[in-house]
């Protein structure tokens, strides 16, 4: 029987438990290789370098960036929870997310293409031209909204792409291990390479200013059109396989789904208490700081080979250790080894000062990160694969309590907390930037920034972030999803998706209506 105080009370003795566990596959193998695409897809970018984009080649001053994260912050709440009830209320022939991804994928293309032209439509602008930050704002907030609708469809549908757990599992297990294996972060590495050569002044018979600018456009671009063109393929190729409920839940319903699904709210108050971890980013301080853009290459070498393999051990550890352990163990390890990489980096230097010190040493640093990279990437495989399993199954739970399925609200309720806390966080980062009188104007310039502005941006991506950020270890402490309450749940939502199937199989609209009516009352 299911659990009295979070389950619906239906008869289980004759459903079969054990399907969770069961090898059955929904997805064939053009889909399940446009999956993979589309997941490469979400990385194939050189987005890692967008602050240091803004910040140095298109040179928003950082008051008038703090003034823009304020804005659109707000923005993107308000438009998150209109854009939820409009696509949980969508039923089309085409599925309830796969027109959002189809409609939106041009515009998409365009926004991008305009925000990586930037520094060509306004070359020669101050920092504080206002028509260049008007229309960063207004880009910002156009790029915002489409990306609602996008990321909402995109968590859904991957939610419904299949009704089995296990070949959930399978497809993002799959899609990491090969985006991971086969280049996904190619754009990223090459971006890196040209950084460096920049930066040390091996290009010649030109000045650093015109080689960072075509590196960024050229690069943006050129990524911006492959990822779009791998993700429409695999929207043109997709299909959703879990039926929505023939009514379309109101935003009160929506609301009640997500307060009483308590498996998400526990991963909703962790994401919101972790997304208050003030950091800074690591890739500036191996550029401003150790003027080795490509430590992050270097530093994973010796992990490169165990990426790849820590995903074969993934099913062994779904099936040995409980979806809490995982989540707590793999998401908050780097929290623990940012502690650590913080000591070492300061043995040896001169604390009023700040000169010295093993952070400020290339070679020191490289063994300490390679140490760090190397022991991270330990648990790669399955942080990549639980979070986002335990989201689906949370979806699972809230169709099983309440016999509807609210993805949009549910995921919009979710990113609403985690970017309330995440946009204060980079608020807090980048005034504090403004206050160590970060040099904005040195990186294209060849200028060194002062020993303090070097010991902040090493102490940002290390002791603060992992120590602002570990409060969201204690929610999912009461994470209760596990064992035998989740096969009960899984085996009563194959006997009903079952039942509503053949309803939806026979043509008879008014069977499938009494049906989806049946079943909303057992529950």
């Amino acid at each position: 029987m299911a659990d009295s105080n979070n389950a619906p009370q239906t008869e289980t003795s004759e459903l079969n438990t054990n399907y969770v566990y069961e090898n059955r596959r929904y997805v064939g193998t053009k889909e399940t290789v446009g999956f993979v695409l589309w997941d490469a897809a979400q990385s194939f970018n050189i987005n890692k370098y967008s602050d240091r984009f803004i910040t140095n080649i298109v040179q928003v001053d950082l008051s008038l960036q703090m003034i823009e994260q304020a804005i659109n912050g707000v923005w993107d709440i308000v438009n998150d929870i209109f854009m939820g009830a409009i696509v949980d209320k969508t039923r089309t022939r085409w599925g309830k997310f796969r027109p959002y991804l189809l409609a939106l994928a041009v515009p998409g293309l365009i926004g991008t293409c305009l925000y990586w032209l930037m520094p060509l439509m306004f070359a020669g602008r101050t920092s504080m031209d206002m028509t260049k930050f008007i229309f960063y704002v207004l880009l910002a907030f156009l790029r915002e909204g489409i990306g609602t609708f996008q990321n909402i469809a995109r968590n859904g549908l991957l939610s419904t792409i299949t009704p089995h757990p296990v070949d959930r599992t399978r497809l993002i297990t799959l899609a990491n291990f090969a985006s991971g294996t086969f280049g996904e972060k190619l754009p990223e590495q090459i971006m890196t390479v040209i950084l460096d050569l920049i930066d040390n002044s091996v290009f010649k018979g030109g000045s650093k200013k015109t080689y960072y600018l075509a590196s960024f456009v050229g690069m943006g671009m050129f990524t911006n059109f492959v990822a779009s063109g791998m993700s429409m393929w695999f929207f043109m190729n997709s299909k959703e396989r879990i039926m929505q409920s023939v009514e379309t839940p109101s935003i009160m319903q929506g609301m009640k789904s997500i307060i009483n699904n308590k498996p998400m709210l526990l991963l909703t108050l962790s994401g919101f208490l972790s997304s208050f971890g003030i950091g800074g980013s690591k890739s500036d301080y191996y550029i401003d700081v150790l003027h080795l853009a490509s430590m992050t290459m270097i530093t994973g070498i010796a992990a490169a080979p165990v990426s790849p393999a820590s995903y074969a051990y993934v099913p062994w550890l779904r099936r040995h250790f409980s979806s809490r352990f995982l989540y707590i163990s793999t998401n908050y390890i780097s929290n623990f080894l940012n502690i650590f990489v913080f000591g070492i980096g300061c043995i040896g230097m001169n604390w009023k000062s700040k000169k010295g010190g093993i952070y400020q040493s290339t070679i020191g640093m490289l063994i300490v990160m390679s140490i760090y990279e190397l022991i991270w990437t330990l648990f790669y495989g399955a942080r990549s694969v639980i979070g986002t399993e335990m989201f689906n199954e949370a979806m699972d739970y809230c169709e099983w309590k309440n016999g509807y399925r609210t993805e949009a609200m549910t995921s919009v309720a979710k990113d609403i907390v985690q970017k309330v806390s995440a946009k204060f966080s980079s608020l807090i980062s980048t005034g504090l930037k403004k206050l160590v009188k970060y040099d904005q104007t040195a990186y294209i310039s060849g200028r060194e920034q002062t020993d303090s502005v070097k010991f902040y941006m090493f102490a940002m991506f290390t002791i603060v972030p992992a120590i602002t950020g570990a409060l969201g270890i204690f929610p999912m402490l009461f994470y209760d999803l596990e064992g035998k309450k989740k096969e009960v749940m899984y085996a009563e939502l194959l006997a009903r998706r079952a039942e509503l199937q053949k309803a939806a199989d026979s043509g008879d609209t008014e069977a499938l209506a009494k049906a989806a009516k049946e079943q909303r009352e057992k529950v």
